[in-house]
């Protein structure tokens, strides 16, 4: 009988974590060149108080995003029941569509009331997500957390985007 050759499963492995972690951050800067000069614009509008400056978002989206492939990297290879990976990955896919789709409504078509009703599909996307993730891997689903508490705070933004610039 062959033993397992652990260098052959550690580097699929890695491979895996790469793949996991490239498709958020292409799907994001996907979605950033889709958006247009978005951000030099949404520098000149009215922000609502606690708005951070523009370098922040990149960044917080970056980590973000990597955080988010970790996350489904861990559910992959959590080797919990095949049918909640699935649906776990399923929920994972529909909220990066989402929120790939977020940035355009915003930046590029300026749609701000409809990115905030956009951004609250996200949320709860999101959240559902969390909630899948839980049931096959716990530190996966706090993972996701922050990206939760920055699409809030990133709602209040846009409400605030949008209220003050009516």
């Amino acid at each position: 009988m062959k033993g397992i050759d652990f260098k052959d499963w550690e580097v699929r492995n890695k491979r895996l974590l790469i793949i996991c972690i490239a498709i958020p951050l292409i799907l994001g800067l996907l979605s950033s060149r889709l958006s247009g000069n978005g951000m030099r614009e949404f520098a000149a509008l009215k922000q609502p108080p606690l708005s951070p400056s523009g370098w922040v978002f990149p960044v917080v989206w970056t980590i973000l995003y990597v955080m988010m492939g970790i996350a489904s990297y861990l559910v992959i290879l959590s080797g919990k029941d095949r049918q909640k990976i699935s649906e776990a990955l399923m929920s994972y896919g529909l909220q990066l569509a989402v929120n790939f789709f977020w940035s355009i409504i915003f930046f590029r078509f300026e749609e701000y009331l409809f990115a905030f009703v956009w951004l609250a599909l996200l949320w709860v996307l999101i959240l559902r997500t969390i909630l899948l993730f839980r049931g096959v891997s716990r530190p996966a689903s706090w993972l996701l957390v922050p990206y939760l508490v920055w699409v809030t705070f990133a709602g209040y933004l846009n409400l605030g985007v949008f209220l003050l610039n009516l």
